[in-house]
C-alpha cells in the first residue's frame, strides 16, 4: 500500500450510524478499511461498465445425469479457452455438481461466456463474480 492520507468526510448522524452497524456485521475494524473497499468495488464497476480487462468467475451448479449437458458446457468452454484460466469441479451430491471457472479477459467477453453457460437447459444456477485484474486501478 502507498502512502497514506486523512481526510474529513461529513455525513448525517442516522447514516453514519447506519454505515457503522454495516460494517460491524461485516467485521470491519475500522471506517477506513470499509471506505477504501467501496472505492475499490466503484473502480471494479467502473472497468466493467468501460469494458476493460477483468477478472472473475464463474460459478454453475447442474445436473450431470442430464443428457448431453457436459458435452456441451465443454464444448462451449473450449471456444472460450483464451478467457478461461482455470475450472474446478466438485461433487456436490449424486445428481448435482458445482463448477467454478476462474476467467480474465475482456468484460464483454466473460459477461458472454457467464450468460452461455448459465441459460443452458440442464444448470440449475449459474453467478458471475465480477473482480479486477489488479492492474488498472491500484
Amino acid at each position: 500500500m502507498g502512502k497514506l492520507f486523512r481526510f474529513g468526510v461529513s455525513l448525517e448522524k442516522s447514516l453514519l450510524d447506519r454505515f457503522d452497524k454495516l460494517i460491524g456485521r461485516e467485521n470491519y475494524t475500522n471506517r477506513s478499511e470499509a471506505i477504501r473497499d467501496l472505492i475499490r468495488q466503484e473502480f471494479v464497476r467502473k472497468q466493467w461498465a468501460e469494458r476493460g480487462n477483468v477478472a472473475g468467475a464463474i460459478t454453475l451448479v447442474y445436473d450431470h445425469h442430464k443428457r448431453e449437458l457436459l458435452e456441451t458446457l465443454t464444448h462451449i468452454q473450449h471456444d472460450y479457452q483464451k478467457i478461461i484460466i482455470s475450472t474446478q469441479h466438485v461433487h456436490l451430491d449424486h445428481q448435482n455438481c458445482l463448477e467454478i471457472i476462474a476467467v480474465r479477459g475482456r468484460a464483454t467477453d466473460v459477461q458472454l461466456l457467464a450468460d452461455t453457460l448459465k441459460s443452458i437447459k440442464g444448470v440449475k444456477h449459474g453467478t458471475l463474480s465480477m473482480s479486477t485484474t489488479g492492474r488498472e486501478m491500484f
